[in-house]
């Protein structure tokens, strides 16, 4: 069974899977990549723009943090970093472990260690650190400039483009437009993508400076194609403008899903991003083998079970470990697992009517769900939906044992 949440930060969505109780071995497997493609379709799938792993730390030289984190894009490819996904990483830790303002994460990935912090206001506040701004760190073959940073001309449909590149931690390209309304991003981004000037290709940011404290921009991102948000490339971006003279250290930057606050610490040049996270939903995917020991059950009754157009790959090991602890730290006890003869997946194998009406292991369930049901008027039920919303945010802003 494989459980996740999933979190949207400025509508840049992901689906998070906490593995920090996995073993070694797990965490550096990591996810299919067919795996997360069938995931992240918006058709097929759960959909997202990527998948999150939370793992614990690494072994290795410089592993100190208290947690890794894996993110994998939509079309299964592993970026260094994700500046949104890492506010939703961090929205989702206080989320499961119930943490308050405050609270910080050394979280290390690929791109070195990055410490997003929650704030009181409910959003996240993310050190990124100091953008890369050598052409072989960010990687680019694109000339230092004179503005300090890579610069030069790009040449893709008959079109040239005045272009500047940053990292940060992942490689971004910022090209200044004059009118970002008329501008099109599906028929330049997915070739800049691909430029020869960026050899592991490259993120990339079309931008109009509105003032100098006032940045509008368009992502196209490498692996995931025209997303409503960009953390790093927004932080890539105003670095880009300020180099280039365009805008002060500290800017709004307004996305296709809203704001974020990005500043160039002058002192110790690291780039501070402020910007949301909030939770989606939370959801359970059955393992292929779940799913086809169902289907051998519903052989032997008699009926037949539709098959999926793609069947999701077994889920990872390390999911079922790392809810169990989740719950533990709630206070939970956590479910007893069902003997392996007794275990169907309901939603999944009795679209068609219940396979065992003689010993339907959902029956006295629903029969309390129906009962509850019948004796709630519809003011009941909104009034208890209103509830639990209310006691969310309250436990969200408040802290733990707080709420109330």
């Amino acid at each position: 069974m494989l459980q996740f949440s999933k979190y949207q930060g400025l509508g840049n969505d992901f689906l998070l899977i906490d593995g920090r109780q996995s073993s070694q071995e797990d965490s550096e497997a990591g996810l299919a990549p067919e795996l997360v493609r069938q995931l992240c379709d918006r058709r097929f799938g759960v959909g997202g723009d990527g998948v999150i792993l939370a793992l614990p730390p690494g072994s290795g030289p410089g592993a100190s943090g208290e947690l890794r984190m894996r993110i994998f894009n939509a079309d299964g490819s592993e970026p260094e970093m994700c500046g949104n996904g890492i506010r939703c990483l961090a929205r989702f830790l206080a989320d499961r472990d119930g943490d308050g303002p405050g609270r910080r994460w050394q979280v290390d990935t690929l791109a070195g260690r990055i410490v997003p912090e929650l704030l009181a206001d409910g959003s996240i506040r993310v050190d990124m650190g100091p953008p890369f701004l050598e052409p072989a760190t960010v990687p680019t073959t694109l000339p230092l400039g004179p503005a300090g940073l890579p610069q030069g001309d790009l040449q893709v449909d008959g079109e040239v483009f005045a272009a500047a590149a940053a990292g940060m931690g992942n490689p971004h390209v910022v090209v200044p437009v004059e009118d970002l309304a008329d501008f099109d991003l599906e028929r330049f981004g997915p070739l800049l993508e691909v430029h020869p000037s960026f050899p592991a290709k490259t993120n990339v940011h079309f931008v109009q400076v509105l003032a100098p404290d006032h940045l509008v921009m368009r992502v196209w991102e490498r692996g995931a194609g025209p997303t409503l948000a960009c953390g790093t490339g927004a932080c890539a971006t105003l670095v880009a403008c300020h180099c280039l003279g365009l805008v002060e250290r500290r800017a709004r930057v307004d996305l296709p899903g809203g704001p974020l606050q990005i500043h160039w610490d002058a002192e110790t040049g690291h780039v501070i991003m402020d910007g949301p996270a909030e939770h989606v939903f939370d959801g359970a995917i059955p393992s292929a083998e779940a799913v086809q020991e169902a289907r051998r059950q519903a052989a032997g009754a008699g009926q037949e079970l539709p098959t999926p157009a793609a069947e999701l790959a077994p889920a990872p090991a390390f999911t079922t470990d790392a809810d169990a602890a989740a719950a533990q730290a709630r206070g939970q006890a956590p479910a007893e697992p069902a003997p392996a003869s007794e275990t169907i997946q309901c939603s999944v194998v009795c679209v068609n009517g219940c396979i065992r009406p003689e010993a339907c292991p959902s029956a006295e369930a629903r029969a309390k769900v129906a009962a509850f049901l019948a004796g709630s008027s519809l003011d009941d039920l909104v009034a208890i939906a209103s509830n639990s919303l209310e006691s969310r945010i309250r436990s969200r802003i408040s802290g733990p044992g707080e709420a109330g």
